[in-house]
């Protein structure tokens, strides 16, 4: 009898009944009824005749480890929208069907918000309130359906990446031991057909062939058997399922041959088959691993515990457990893993692998340290600002992992053709054999073409060609301090023709200090320092460090019009003071013709003051401006600031800008170029740029910028200056160049090589090689990016 839900069969005697189903146990009892209550039902027919593992009975003695405080701090994030987010693994995932299961099922628990699994590597994002639902009871919930999860962890990944990399060591041990001695053999088989042999002595060569031929088949071969199985499971034929196919018709035929006395045997082929194409697949594994070692690497080797200092006392705490207020201690040769502001001491830090930057950058108190950098020489004391899991090195992993999994186009493009590739190839194949055997009567050539066919046929490089060069392309990116929140955005970035850049922050230093100082009338200039001091905008803080006052009363009502001013009332007195646009806005009348900034101040509707404040350029900012402009991009700065200044620098730069400009006019600006059909990427770092950086087709932020312009962008520069944007357009240029002439390859070899094969002239050996080598010089071809030079 066949079990209602797990699908596999058993004797009569030992199910249990129930009306009229049938189950095996009362685990795939218990789940039926579960998933039929819950309206689930339609699982069955999206699993169809597949078999599942029979139920277990859930565990639910470990359930209260996932609420425990120590587990929280190291596996959930805690988002800024109240919600925590965790990585888990499910396991018993063998199909889509499973993950569809499992989502519904998540998705109807009351509390849980998002549900992603993804089917490929069985990682599931799940995010829930914490109000509603505790993590152990969304774990008990996916054990009660028949599955397990546990947290992810890549320490223990890396450990099963190792386990299945010692497999394929084996497996490749086997296959090369026995492609080796029935290479002997073969020559002994092809010399004694040429000068004549004994049909008994072929008799015992055709089965030592045969039993060096069968455990590379099958114990070497079985990945391809396992890939072509899964494939067919969820109605996609593969690679596998190709190579599978045309060694197992040979194997077949070589035994018949061999049994009967009829023809020649090809166990030789078989091996040769299966071995070339393994150490095909391995050397792809080995290089898509190095790709993204290259990631790891940027985050890697980093401790997991920290010295804090507590009541005067060290002690070593897990990262994870360390909380914003904590007193860190550092010393030489130690990497920083929380950010935090230094408190006692000062040194030099190494930021190179943050930045880019070789060049030491010395830290004292009050100065910022960032996770990722290494303390080179001294002991220093700081306070910790974030928690780990919202520091800087653990948004960069977030970012690079996302930016991984998420697919170009392109590539979900040539999935797509890769899939019908493979069906019209074994198509070809049983056209090419009942072509061959009507045309020629011969049973074993029509059979051996055919074969070639099959084997020759490459998808794998086609299906490699856009993964590969954008998993080394971000990979280069992030060793330049250029992260790409997804690897699409490389092919977006690659056909941008207009680059916009806000002025302060982006190709100035964001640094503005005062120059001149006009007084028009006798006041308090600790009212102004009042003013400012409650102002992040980079010009009231120029003010504010110019005035250099500590001592001042506290104000009311204040206001900040961003990009515009600040306003509020200090002892009594109504304080505003901004650009001459907004004093003239709150009626107060201004006439100014300088070339620099201007911060002007009025009390009581009064002007009193006049500060003009100077910007200095980035380092390299002209050379980067000239040669994106190089590279037939537009560029035009846009900038809140005055006419006059604007002209100013982009006189230097020697681009078109557009000065005054209120958040909403960058924005509106932005959809203007959308509709003359420009692909716009636009750099900035403040408030004021957000709403521009989100419509346009690719905002890149600048690390140290505002949050919620980080947020909104899809790359992001740890290293600040202009010189990086060249950068990240000219490598996003690269990759999209190195993915077309992955494709041209891949087309190139499958238009040569299945041709020939159909007209009979490769034969399955020499198939296997030329597919193999197909795909890794695709791989070679990714990996040149590495070479790429600004």
């Amino acid at each position: 009898m066949r079990c209602d839900h797990c699908h596999l069969e058993f004797d009569e005697s030992v199910m249990i009944r129930d009306g009229d189903r049938y189950f095996c146990c009362k685990g795939c009892q218990g789940i039926y009824h579960l998933l039929k209550s819950e309206g689930l039902d339609s699982f069955y027919e999206k699993l169809g005749d597949r078999k599942l593992q029979p139920a277990k009975e859930p565990q639910r003695e470990d359930l209260e480890k996932f609420d425990l405080e120590g587990f929280k701090k190291r596996y959930i994030r805690e988002r800024e929208d109240g919600f925590n987010e965790i990585s888990l693994i499910i396991e018993g995932i063998h199909c889509a069907a499973c993950v569809w299961l499992n989502e519904k099922v998540l998705h109807r628990t009351p509390g849980v918000i998002e549900a992603e699994i993804n089917y490929s590597n069985n990682k599931a994002r799940v995010v829930w309130d914490p109000e509603e639902i505790k993590l152990s009871k969304i774990i008990e919930t996916i054990r009660n359906i028949g599955y397990n999860a546990y947290p992810y962890d890549p320490t223990l990944q890396e450990e099963r990446a190792l386990k299945a990399r010692r497999d394929y060591y084996a497996r490749i041990l086997v296959a090369v031991f026995a492609t080796m001695n029935i290479m002997w053999i073969a020559v002994a088989q092809y010399v004694g057909f040429f000068t004549g042999m004994k049909r008994e002595y072929k008799d015992i060569l055709n089965i030592a062939e045969f039993v060096l031929a069968t455990p590379t088949l099958f114990y070497s071969g079985w990945i391809f058997f396992k890939g072509a199985y899964y494939g067919l499971k969820n109605r996609f034929v593969n690679m596998d399922l190709l190579v599978a196919t045309g060694a197992t018709i040979v194997y077949l035929y070589s035994i018949w041959a061999m049994v009967t006395g009829r023809g020649e045997v090809y166990f030789d082929s078989v091996t040769m088959i299966i071995t070339f194409v393994l150490v095909g697949k391995y050397l792809e594994i080995l290089s898509k691993k190095e790709a993204v070692d290259t990631i790891d690497k940027l985050l890697g080797s980093y401790p997991t515990e920290v010295t804090v200092v507590r009541d005067g006392e060290k002690s070593l705490v897990p990262v994870e457990s360390v909380e914003v207020g904590d007193t860190i201690e550092i010393k030489p040769g130690e990497k920083v893993v929380i950010d935090g502001v230094v408190t006692s001491g000062s040194g030099s830090f190494d930021e190179s692998s943050l930045t880019g930057e070789s060049r030491p950058v010395f830290k004292e108190v009050g100065d910022e340290v960032v996770s990722g950098s290494l303390l080179l020489d001294s002991v220093i004391r700081y306070r910790a600002t974030r928690s780990f899991s919202d520091s800087t090195i653990s948004q960069i992993a977030r970012l690079l992992e996302e930016s991984i999994v998420k697919k170009p186009t392109i590539e979900r493009l040539a999935n797509r053709i890769s899939g019908y590739f493979s069906t019209v190839i074994l198509i070809l194949s049983i056209l090419t054999f009942g072509g061959w055997y009507w045309y020629t009567g011969e049973l074993e050539r029509a059979l051996i073409v055919a074969v070639s066919v099959v084997v020759i046929a490459c998808p794998c490089a086609l299906g490699l060609a856009t993964p590969m060069a954008t998993l080394v392309g971000i990979g280069e990116a992030a060793k330049r301090g250029i992260l790409f929140k997804e690897a699409a955005f490389l092919e977006t970035m690659a056909h941008a023709n207009t680059l916009l850049l806000d002025k302060t922050g982006t190709i100035t230093e964001g640094r503005p200090s005062v120059v001149g100082e006009e007084k028009l009338a006798e006041f308090d200039p600790r009212w102004v320092a009042a003013l400012t001091a409650n102002s992040n905008h980079p010009i009231s803080q120029g003010v504010y460090t110019y005035l250099q006052i500590e001592d001042f009363p506290p104000v009311e009502e204040f206001k900040e019009i961003r990009a515009q001013g600040i306003e509020g009332v200090v002892e009594g007195h109504r304080v505003v003071a901004g650009s001459p646009k907004f004093l003239r806005s709150r009626g107060v009348e201004i006439e100014y013709r300088g070339d620099h900034s201007l911060f002007a101040v009025a009390i009581d509707g009064k002007l009193v003051a006049i500060y003009e404040l100077s910007d200095q350029l980035k380092e390299r900012a002209p050379e980067a401006v000239t040669k994106i402009k190089e590279m037939g991009i537009d560029v035009i700065m846009l900038t809140g600031d005055s006419e006059r200044v604007a002209a100013k620098i982009a006189k230097v730069l020697g681009i078109d800008y557009v000065a005054q400009l209120l958040p909403q006019e960058k924005a509106e600006y932005v959809d203007r170029l959308h509709q003359q059909g420009k692909v716009v990427v636009m750099a900035g770092d403040g408030i004021n740029d957000s709403v521009a950086l989100a419509r346009s087709d690719i905002a890149i932020a600048m690390g140290s910028g505002a949050d919620i312009a980080i947020t909104v962008s899809d790359v992001v520069l740890l290293d600040e200056q202009p010189i990086k944007l060249y950068e990240a357009l000219k490598l996003s240029r690269r990759v999209f160049r190195a993915i077309k002439e992955n494709l041209a390859l891949s087309f190139l070899y499958n238009t040569i090589a299945v041709p020939a094969a159909i007209l009979g002239y490769v034969n399955p050996l020499f198939a296997a090689l030329a597919m193999s080598l197909s795909s890794l010089t695709v791989v070679g071809n990714s990996m040149r990016i590495k070479l790429f030079k600004v």
